[in-house]
């Protein structure tokens, strides 16, 4: 099991597929680190040699920011614009969607499940 940037990439995956697992990675970078160590990408995670992953880890290092340093950028950009009140930042704060989309109907992974109003128990007469 091949291990890069702390995470422990997947024996059966190929190696395309098996860098995206690292936070940052996409499918497009991946194919760019593949292209700058000359690794074949159909191959295995569990078939690569060390001097392929020392390869493949050497390249991520120096030439991405992944995992911990991307997180970290991520949450300074969304604080950024909390503090700076501007909508994007609004809506963050408010555990609502950013980026445009409908709030009538949907959006239950941003803002949690259904409030029902009302009491939880009849009253009496």
């Amino acid at each position: 099991m091949a291990r890069i940037s702390g995470v422990d990439l997947p024996s059966n995956k190929r190696v395309e597929i098996g860098l995206t697992y690292i936070f940052g990675v996409g499918l497009s970078t991946s194919h760019k680190i593949i292209a700058a160590t000359g690794v074949n990408p159909d191959k295995r995670v569990k078939d690569l040699t060390d001097e392929e992953v020392a390869k493949l880890r050497s390249v991520i290092e120096n030439n991405f920011k992944v995992e911990g340093a991307q997180r970290t950028e991520v949450a300074m950009n969304i604080k950024r614009l909390m503090d700076t009140g501007s909508y994007r930042g609004l809506r963050h704060r408010r555990g609502l969607p950013a980026h445009g989309q409908r709030t009538r109907t949907n959006a239950r992974t941003r803002k949690g499940p259904k409030r029902v109003a009302g009491s939880k128990r009849p009253v009496k007469a």
